[in-house]
């Protein structure tokens, strides 16, 4: 299959990279590391005129629809940008509220992340015991087996390899829902992130090359440019390898959910595994081929490097997902 974005994809793909690049996002992601949430809320308020959150709400409820296609080519922008927050939360509880079937609810909170006024984060404790930036969250929803509740996030946040990555054990709250119902649209609900969450690696591991790449030009040992040595050239085409073959995987896996293909969980799977993967190597790429220099704080790169293990391993390990590809089993 030959697979081709349309003039209008490749416009809201530019329009988004043109967007974040004037948003500065690595002091937006220091910002938001030390605990001070503003700079990552405003860019997420110019998301959400964008349309970014939108791509998962249905028409009735102020959004375009779920649009699994546009949503993956949103979330590799923001991946290559390295943007902070909830985000792949917030379209994942969209997914989830939207196919729980309870109309007030949806109608209640559906509105407002589309809009981006509100900022949630998602929960699913039969993959995790933690809900991601709880503390900057103005809603956080948790599923524990059947069972739906709006919950708050604990005083303490667990410490992530990425920085912009804050992890709080949520705790109490309100029961929203009960039954089986839950359940199913938990299970919808992780489908979604799992492919969000392999786009936005996609993304950062095409960060992680490109600059490795502008970087060994300009580096040079024994008079030369590094980027001229086999050993280099070679590393990097491994890496570009495996980037290549993990993006059809992932536009694949997105037009399987929209089609409502049977298979579309294996796909996902199968997307997420391979993004993950390659996000990972490239980091390790970048992080050796930058020499000393690749693990300084100060780096910009940096934060791209520490956000590609945490990606690789967030909703559906790479095992996990393995497993799915082979027996079908849910995350």
């Amino acid at each position: 299959m030959r697979f081709l974005l349309d003039a209008g994809q490749r416009d809201f793909v530019r329009s988004l990279d043109a967007l974040l690049t004037s948003c500065d996002t690595p002091a937006v992601v220091r910002s938001w590391a030390a605990g001070d949430h503003g700079p990552g809320r405003a860019v997420r308020e110019r998301l959400a005129e964008a349309g970014v959150f939108a791509l998962a709400v249905p028409e009735t409820h102020e959004g375009f629809g779920l649009l699994p296609l546009e949503l993956t080519l949103a979330f590799e922008a923001l991946g290559r940008h390295a943007v902070p927050g909830p985000l792949v939360e917030t379209v994942a509880a969209a997914a989830l509220l939207e196919r729980l079937g309870d109309g007030r609810i949806a109608a209640d909170r559906l509105p407002g992340i589309a809009s981006g006024k509100s900022v949630v984060s998602l929960c699913l404790t039969s993959l995790s015991p933690y809900a991601l930036d709880a503390d900057a969250a103005d809603a956080v929803f948790v599923v524990d087996g059947d069972t739906l509740r709006l919950a708050t996030a604990s005083g303490s946040v667990q410490p992530s390899a990425d920085p912009g990555r804050r992890l709080s054990r949520p705790s109490g709250g309100s029961v929203l829902a009960e039954g089986p119902a839950v359940a199913a649209a938990a299970g919808h609900a992780a489908e979604v992130a799992a492919l969000a969450t392999a786009a936005q690696a996609l993304g950062v591991g095409r960060t992680l090359l490109a600059r490795t790449v502008e970087y060994v030009r300009q580096r040079t040992q024994f008079g030369v440019a590094i980027g001229s040595f086999q050993a280099v050239k070679h590393r990097l085409a491994d890496t570009l390898l495996a980037l290549e073959f993990a993006g059809p995987l992932v536009h694949g896996a997105a037009l399987a959910l929209a089609a409502g293909d049977a298979g579309a969980g294996r796909d996902i799977a199968a997307a997420k595994v391979a993004a993950g993967e390659a996000a990972y190597a490239a980091a390790r790429t970048a992080l050796q081929l930058h020499g000393a220099v690749g693990y300084t704080d100060e780096l910009d790169l940096s934060l791209w490097i520490r956000k590609a293990r945490p990606l690789r391993d967030a909703w559906g390990t790479p095992a996990a997902c393995r497993a799915r590809v082979v027996t079908g089993a849910p995350l």
